[in-house]
């Protein structure tokens, strides 16, 4: 198998994308939180204290699915350096493991997403009750 530097190099526009919309994600959900808290606060209502700590998960989740990210994008520049150098097993490696940790990286997304959704569900279960 022969690697060109081409091959790493397009993983930079996925990556960088996939790393705004976590960044996104993080954003709002620290304000939510924020919110949650100043509720918290005026309210002392236990339920909030379930929806803080379950948007504290997702908030670890998504450092790790931005670590995940970044590691991607930086292995994909290593391998890039690598292949410049005409080294094709290393570059080939990296590149693999660049791979993986997107997958991974994706693979936290999902999980994230579908405890967002539960949650959701559990709003739109207590409206329609």
């Amino acid at each position: 198998m022969t690697l060109t530097i081409d091959t790493p190099a397009l993983l930079f526009s996925a990556t960088s994308l996939i790393l705004l919309a976590y960044t996104n994600r993080f954003l709002t959900i620290a304000q939510i939180v924020r919110g949650l808290k100043k509720t918290y606060d005026e309210k002392e209502n236990k339920s909030i204290l379930i929806e803080i700590a379950n948007l504290n998960l997702r908030l670890t989740l998504i450092r790790y699915m931005q670590l995940a990210g970044v590691l991607s994008l930086f292995l994909s520049v290593f391998a890039m350096l690598v292949l410049f150098f005409e080294h094709q097993l290393p570059g080939i490696v990296l590149f693999g493991g660049s791979l993986l940790a997107l997958l991974i990286s994706l693979g936290i997304s999902f999980w994230e997403i579908s405890i967002s959704v539960n949650a959701l569900r559990v709003h739109l279960k207590d409206m329609v009750d």
